[in-house]
């Protein structure tokens, strides 16, 4: 009688033992919203193009601070945490960040570029401000 008892408790053991591991073959359920999200990634329009000072001043002309931050819709002279963001807004760090492809730098093109910073700073955008649905801070 022993015997019988403890072969139906071994084979209910390895039933058991079977049906949870059997979990380690299930996809994951957050694969579909990942690859949802890969979908509706929406690129910048200078992605895998020179991101020089002239790029970023087209797309700083496009940038509606009142409209979400998107892939095309982003101020590309806005830093995070020190960085600034590629082509299509994302910063070091974020998924698909992709290193730029970045123009010439001389100390002669840096004072240009200082100037027109300290010109868009004293003049910003309508709507432009700390928290606005089309900035990162």
């Amino acid at each position: 009688l022993i015997q019988i008892i403890t072969a139906k408790m071994m084979k209910v053991t390895v039933a058991l033992a079977l049906v949870a591991s059997a979990s380690a073959f299930v996809p994951a359920t957050n694969m579909v919203a990942s690859t949802r999200l890969n979908a509706e990634m929406v690129w910048g329009e200078y992605d895998d193009k020179m991101w020089d000072n002239d790029a970023k001043k087209e797309v700083y002309a496009k940038w509606d601070p009142t409209a979400p931050r998107t892939g095309l819709n982003f101020n590309p002279f806005e830093t995070f945490g020190g960085n600034s963001p590629d082509a299509s807004g994302i910063y070091p760090g974020e998924n698909r960040y992709k290193d730029p492809k970045r123009g010439d730098v001389s100390y002669a093109i840096m004072l240009i570029e200082k100037a027109e910073i300290e010109e868009r700073i004293a003049n910003p955008k309508p709507g432009e401000e700390p928290g606005c649905p089309g900035c990162k801070n």
